[in-house]
């Protein structure tokens, strides 16, 4: 009986594994959204200012934040800098510079104050793909955790960030955020 309950219970794992893996946000490819349009670039969808509303999603699936963010983005050939300030339900704001650069080889890659060593980003036909280790604000933890962002660009230019953030693998967090170019001659704060 023990050898049927514990081949049930390998089973049971092997499917969650291969729903995972084949099935689960980890599965998408860049190559999924080759023939997507309009094509994503992020010199163009982050040039200037962007305003970003979203949540993050606890490990049991619950609201635990929401926020309001403002970027502004300046490019040059070699790379740019994405300036954003989070504005948190809970009163709490936060910062963050990433540091882009583009390799010849159509490589982009990222560094941030936040971020342990070098994300990495890639982009084809409506999509940006990003994995980074982003280290928490001590009073959130200090925990690092994997992070891998997905970025998809709408007909009408607005973009959609989700966003799943693991420990050990494990999925922690999941961030969910609609952003828009601000109209001209509106300044970001």
């Amino acid at each position: 009986m023990i050898k049927i309950l514990l081949a049930i219970a390998v089973l049971i794992f092997a499917a969650l594994i291969i729903r995972q893996v084949f099935f689960g946000y980890p599965a998408q490819r860049l190559s999924d959204y080759a023939s997507e349009s309009p094509s994503f670039d992020i010199r163009e969808a982050f040039e200037g200012p962007v305003e970003a509303h979203g949540m993050i999603y606890g490990p049991t699936g619950r609201v635990t934040s929401r926020f309001r963010a403002m970027m502004v983005g300046t490019f040059t050939n070699e790379g740019g800098v994405i300036n954003e300030k989070f504005h948190y339900a809970s009163g709490r704001t936060q910062n963050r510079a990433w540091n882009i650069r583009f390799a010849d080889d159509g490589t982009i890659s990222s560094t941030a104050d936040d971020i342990e060593g070098v994300a990495t980003m890639a982009q084809r036909g409506n999509a940006l793909e990003m994995h980074y280790k982003l280290r928490l604000p001590e009073d959130a933890g200090g925990h690092v955790l994997d992070v891998t962002d997905w970025i998809y660009q709408m007909p009408d230019g607005t973009l959609l960030n989700r966003s799943q953030m693991r420990k050990f693998g494990i999925k922690v967090a999941e961030l969910f955020a609609v952003m828009r170019r601000m109209p001209d001659g509106r300044p970001a704060e």
